[in-house]
């Protein structure tokens, strides 16, 4: 992904993601704060907001992929997010089977979002191993 402020797809990009953003800061803060104050479908309301506005964030690279006009940008984000989904899938089958026999402790589900955010990074630095080009990690 290259951050190009005269291409409209990654101006809209930015844009999602900082509301996203945005939103799942407000969100955490206000589940963190509240949620032990309410009881029933408010409670899990408030817990899963910071994981609904995460979701803004996939959508967000989601919409990248379809309007990017670019071919071989595009070609470059799909590459990262396929080596970013491998890589945190990865992680988490391994750990998860390593947490069945209790050789390591549990880790909680949210952590493979996270995963996947640095498996963007992996993804990026194998583009520019591989072919030379990172996109935007130059």
């Amino acid at each position: 992904m290259r951050l190009n402020n005269k291409n409209p797809a990654m101006r809209r990009y930015l844009r999602r993601l900082a509301i996203s953003m945005l939103l799942y800061m407000a969100f955490l803060f206000i589940a963190l704060r509240y949620v032990d104050a309410v009881t029933g479908p408010l409670a899990y309301l408030l817990g899963a907001l910071p994981g609904i506005a995460v979701l803004g964030v996939f959508w967000a690279i989601g919409r990248l992929l379809i309007e990017e006009a670019d071919e071989y940008l595009r070609m470059l984000l799909v590459r990262q997010t396929l080596v970013a989904t491998a890589f945190s899938l990865s992680i988490a089958t391994v750990w998860g089977f390593l947490e069945n026999v209790k050789l390591v402790p549990h880790v909680d589900a949210f952590y493979i979002a996270i995963l996947w955010f640095v498996g963007l990074g992996v993804g990026s630095l194998v583009n520019w191993l591989t072919i030379g080009d990172s996109g935007d990690c130059k």
